[in-house]
């Protein structure tokens, strides 16, 4: 199967395990990028990238270019894919954290009619109804049950 990764860039070292294990499992698995290139076209390690943007309020410019890029590569990921796997982990203080952006890329699972797999169980979010709505298949972390 092949399987596009979802989630927010604070998971991204727990996104390279299980893209590893998924891949034993002789899955072909998506990532978003590792890297990004700075304002000095520079490569940087998206985790650098998450942390900047984070601390700013300004998302024009360089910033917000990435942004925009990045969104649309991880979208081309999901056509590609036959599933979305949603690496929903405790963040922000809320056990199965969603963000934004992941919600997004579940949107576009669901309206291309790709399998949506979700890591934990959904979580207590304003847009829960959204969450279940897509008719996601919760593995509870066991792997095996992505078919």
């Amino acid at each position: 199967m092949r399987i596009t990764i979802c989630g927010s860039i604070a998971f991204y070292e727990k996104m390279q395990e299980i893209k590893k294990q998924l891949e034993e499992m002789e899955h072909e698995v998506k990532l978003p990028p590792n890297e990004v290139e700075n304002e000095k076209g520079e490569l940087i390690p998206v985790q650098e990238y998450y942390r900047i943007r984070k601390a700013t309020n300004d998302h024009t410019g360089w910033i917000g270019d990435r942004k925009s890029g990045a969104i649309m590569a991880h979208f081309e990921k999901i056509e590609w894919s036959n599933a979305i796997l949603v690496l929903n982990y405790d963040k922000n203080g809320i056990p199965g954290y969603v963000g934004g952006n992941t919600l997004m890329e579940i949107g576009l699972a669901f309206f291309l009619k790709k399998k949506i797999y979700y890591l934990n169980d959904i979580p207590e979010m304003s847009y829960k109804e959204e969450l279940s709505g897509v008719n996601p298949i919760i593995v509870n972390g066991n792997l095996q049950l992505i078919k």
